[in-house]
């Protein structure tokens, strides 16, 4: 017997200190004091605008927008890519409008090339066929003519995409599982399962293993530094990249103390990360269908290169004007706001 509750005492010490650590390391001890550069208005009509990215010199932005509470409520109902002019004189445009009422769009990157011609890559999660990569060119007209579509049994849970060329591209797998109970217990066990792809313009390879929920990921604005979110990880990575096999070499990585989610690049190549500071309350913001359930909100900034990034927090919310925001899109001394589940983005000015 005495035995028995020796046993029973380490379990329950192990098990508290499971729990404590849990806790602590996605930031729920954390005490917060919200903040913003200027005032933010609400958008409407975008629902779950969960990645947002901006034409690099024309000043309006491509959003992509997907009702996630419909779907997971049962009831999906069709997502759409939008164009968002920052003048604010015209409604925002759907873009993929007659495409397919089984489109679901998640992370998007815009490609220009030096003719102007643009390219929107789109990763897209399907009910009927499952994970996809869809393939945009923007027509005369401004609307999106789909060109291509990228599967593979290695798209197993993909999140974010970033385009370096018109044919060729990074995606990151945020878990080793599909959704479900295995992917619930990578989360909460902090397992290193997800992943990077690079698509070569004929197939897909895995390029980074072991990532801790990976999740935005972009490219400097030469294209030789390729940076990975982990929002498990609470970090950001930055890869050296090689323009013959695209194959990627880890330079560092930098400790948020925060959960970063999309990554956007402004003008002057400076990174703009949406950050869950508190993960667990997004996870619980995600899990109530009401959406009462808030979660704060954080936008850092950080300059530098390669190895020399440094981070300073721009933006925190309590969840109070906003909740769960996973994208921080820069455009001159204007900030789009994206969230994974409310029905309006926030439009923010910056000093």
């Amino acid at each position: 017997m005495k035995k028995l509750l020796i046993i029973a005492g380490v379990l329950f010490v192990a098990v508290g200190g499971l729990v404590l650590k849990t806790f602590s390391d996605a930031g729920q001890f954390k005490s917060l004091s919200p903040h913003a550069p200027g005032k933010c208005k609400p958008v409407s009509g975008m629902p779950g605008a969960e990645d947002i990215t901006f034409h690099p010199s024309l000043g309006y932005a491509y959003v992509s927008s997907d009702d996630r509470r419909a779907t997971m409520a049962g009831s999906p109902v069709t997502g759409g890519i939008y164009r968002y002019e920052l003048s604010g004189t015209a409604p925002p445009v759907l873009l993929t409008g007659g495409f397919s009422p089984d489109f679901h769009p998640h992370g998007i990157s815009l490609h220009v090339d030096p003719s102007g011609a643009q390219t929107l890559f789109v990763v897209n999660h399907t009910q009927a066929e499952g994970n996809r990569i869809e393939r945009f060119e923007v027509g005369e007209d401004g609307l999106l003519v789909h060109r291509a579509t990228f599967r593979d049994a290695l798209l197993v849970s993909p999140n974010d995409v970033v385009a370096m060329d018109a044919q060729r591209f990074y995606v990151t797998n945020d878990h080793g599982n599909p959704p479900g109970m295995k992917q619930r217990v990578e989360d909460y066990l902090q397992l290193a399962q997800g992943n990077v792809l690079y698509f070569d313009g004929q197939r897909f390879q895995e390029v980074i293993q072991g990532t801790k929920y990976a999740n935005g990921i972009n490219r400097s604005l030469d294209g030789s530094t390729v940076y990975v979110a982990q929002s498990v990880g609470r970090s950001l990575s930055s890869y050296a990249r090689d323009p013959k096999t695209g194959a990627l070499t880890l330079l560092k990585t930098l400790d948020l103390d925060s959960g970063p989610d999309n990554i956007e690049l402004d003008a002057e190549g400076n990174l703009w990360i949406a950050s869950h500071p508190k993960l667990l309350d997004f996870a619980s913001h995600a899990g109530d269908p009401t959406g009462k359930t808030r979660s704060p909100a954080q936008v850092l900034r950080l300059t530098g290169k390669g190895a020399d990034l440094k981070a300073s927090e721009v933006f925190l919310d309590n969840g109070t004007q906003t909740s769960g925001t996973a994208t921080a899109a820069v455009f001159g001394k204007r900030m789009l706001l994206g969230p994974v589940f409310e029905k309006d983005f926030l439009d923010c000015e910056l000093p």
